[in-house]
Parts: structure tokens; sequence; C-alpha cells
């Protein structure tokens, strides 16, 4: 399939996603709507019981760390926070499925209230509450605001004209923030007649809603939240494509 990945620029790290839609055969253009902005900020890792990291772009704001934070519990929302995780020298991961709702389960379930409190590594913007919803649970938890995602004002003059030729097949959404911007910008530049016979691929529901401005697009979400049932949701969809 011909896709339009919308991702954040990881600068010169290669986008494991990318790399694993390219390796699958699929032609893959890049338009990130988002520019992730590391706040400067290093929080404090004494006297916690464990980490709570919802994002890749939290672990790689506040890298390199020190052997305080390494030696912690990390509870990481996806596989992909994991597998980034691992590779900064984390020992002691617990891996949720890929939403903060099901990570607040999951920590409630792993963790004892009464052992310290648990340091969030965020962004500015929060898709779930989780300090709200673990201090239902008993918890202490502590958010810090360690990067921020800006968003594009354009698309892309290459990825305008691409829509216009018909040049894509489907757009890859990972995240509701990234979604709206997406939204935006496709009504801004007059591109929504051309979006609307693209599959957009959307990692959650909260995603797919987010395309509401655009009317009626064909949206198909993955089964769950994560990079690799995005994979097979992309390549369900290239399979039963003429």
């Amino acid at each position: 399939m011909r896709l339009l990945l919308t991702r954040p620029d990881t600068g010169a790290e290669t986008d494991p996603l990318m790399e694993a839609l390219v390796a699958a055969g699929h032609q893959v253009a890049q338009a990130p709507l988002l520019s992730i902005v590391p706040t400067g900020l290093l929080p404090s890792f004494d006297g916690l019981q464990g980490l709570i990291v919802t994002s890749r772009n939290a672990l790689k704001a506040v890298t390199p760390l020190p052997e305080a934070a390494l030696s912690l519990p990390l509870y990481a929302v996806g596989p992909g926070t994991a597998t980034l995780a691992r590779s900064l020298g984390f020992c002691r991961i617990v891996e949720g499925p890929g939403t903060g709702r099901e990570l607040k389960a999951l920590i409630a379930s792993a963790a004892d209230p009464s052992a310290g409190p648990l340091l969030h590594l965020a962004g500015e913007t929060l898709a779930f509450d989780l300090k709200a919803a673990l201090h239902e649970a008993g918890f202490t938890v502590r958010v810090e605001t360690v990067y921020r995602a800006e968003p594009a004002t354009a698309l892309p003059s290459e990825i305008v004209a691409g829509f216009r030729q018909g040049a894509f097949d489907g757009v890859v959404l990972m995240s509701p923030r990234t979604a709206k911007v997406y939204a935006t910008l496709i009504a801004d530049a007059g591109l929504v007649a051309s979006a609307r016979p693209m599959i957009h691929f959307c990692l959650s529901d909260a995603v797919g809603r987010e395309l509401c401005p655009l009317g009626t697009v064909r949206i198909v979400v993955a089964r769950l939240p994560n990079s690799q049932e995005m994979l097979a949701l992309i390549a369900r969809e290239a399979s039963d494509s003429p």
C-alpha cells in the first residue's frame, strides 16, 4: 500500500513503525504532524516506588537517565515503550497492553499504595488522567511534564500534491492529538474530498473520533492500541485491496 505516516519527527533516530511498514513492502511517505520538544526538566527520582511512562517520547526527553531511575520498576503503557525502556537499561519493566486506562488496572494490581509515590513522566497533553484514576485506588502519583508536542501549521507541499494526485491509499494515525491536527490541516488545505476515499488507519476509537470534522471518511481501528496490531490491521487491509 501507499501510506502516509504522520508520527512525530524522530530526528536522527529511525522510526520502528516506519521500518516495519517498509519491510512489509509498503511505500511510505512521512508528514510529521507533531514536533516533540523536551521541557528540559530532569525530575528527582528519590523516594519513589516506581515510574510510569505512557509515551516513548517521555523516556527520550529525560535520557540519559541516572542509575536511581534505571533501578526502579517501570510501568510502560505498551510494547513500544517497554522495548525502548529495555534498551535504555531498565530491568524491572511491567508492560501494559497499550492504553492508560488498562495500565491503571495493571499498576493497581502489581504495586502497593503504601510503598511510596509513583512518578509519571508525561507530556503536556494527557489522553487519560492516571493520577486521578490511581488516587481512587489509594496511590500517590507525581506528574512531571518532560515534553510537549507542538502541532504542524501546514502540510508539506509535496504531501498536498500527493493528496490531489491520489498518491496515497491510506493514512496512519497513532494518537488523538495527531488525528485532530490532521483533520484541521486537511480542511485548511481544501483536501477533504481527496481524503475521503483513503483508508484512515487509527490506533483506537478515540483517534477515529477526531476525524469527525472531515465528515464521512473510511476509518479502520486496530484491535488493540499498539504498533503490532496496527501493522496487522494494515496487512489485512492490504490483502483485501485490489
